[in-house]
């Protein structure tokens, strides 16, 4: 079963490694990874897990606003208890996520260090960001908690305060004719779509044949012996 898409930071992980969640995971299971990938891979886990608690509840809040039970005082509170234990487990995936964040951090910038000289590059993030929205996006406002994101059409939400950073930039642009609430079309500009092929670009030329198993920022050979 694939892993892909558990949470917001998934391309921003992979444009870093260089290699998808559902293979870092399968190193992290076999040893292969170094202690900050390894690292990486449990807070990533973490993640996984606080954002499967976040679809429990929102599911169960979907199915008692549903119509199937009757409204009384029991359901209200069933409804009421059920936000607050929504609310508590957006906050522990939130929490996870900044924990993610700060170990994906040096990697990050191990891979801009490795970069070679000539126009700076965009950050990870934001390319992966532009990857996700070139596929077609838009911005939503959550109906409950009123939190803004951009959902893009692989299944990526990228945090609202990142679309203002590439707003900023002159990367993306949204087409405010539309309600939020109704989703806001998110696009590329040329600046974003320029930056996009300048990385790809230098990506291809700088970046060596795929590696072999032996390559990978792996664990010493001696700790399977």
């Amino acid at each position: 079963m694939s892993r892909r898409s558990v949470s917001s930071l998934d391309h921003r992980i992979e444009a870093a490694t260089g290699h998808d969640v559902d293979t870092l995971w399968a190193r992290r299971d076999a040893g292969a990874l170094d202690e900050q990938h390894t690292h990486l891979v449990d807070l990533h886990r973490e993640v996984a897990q606080a954002v499967t608690g976040v679809t429990f509840y929102r599911t169960l809040l979907h199915r008692l606003s549903s119509g199937e039970f009757p409204v009384d005082g029991a359901l209200c509170e069933r409804i009421d208890r059920t936000v607050d234990q929504l609310e508590e487990a957006a906050g522990q995936r939130d929490a996870a996520e900044r924990r993610v964040i700060a170990a994906l951090q040096p990697i990050e910038a191990a891979a801009r260090s490795a970069t070679p000289d000539g126009r700076e590059p965009i950050p990870a993030a934001d390319q992966a960001a532009l990857l996700a929205i070139a596929g077609g996006a838009k911005l939503h406002q959550h109906l409950l908690t009123n939190r803004l994101s951009v959902v893009t059409a692989s299944g990526t939400r990228i945090p609202y305060d990142q679309l203002q950073h590439l707003e900023a930039s002159g990367f993306v642009t949204r087409d405010t004719g539309h309600p939020v609430h109704a989703g806001q079309p998110v696009a590329l500009t040329e600046a974003g779509r320029a930056a996009l092929a300048r990385n790809r670009t230098r990506s291809t030329a700088t970046t060596p044949a795929a590696p072999r198993p032996g390559n990978w920022p792996a664990a010493t050979r001696s700790s399977r012996h």
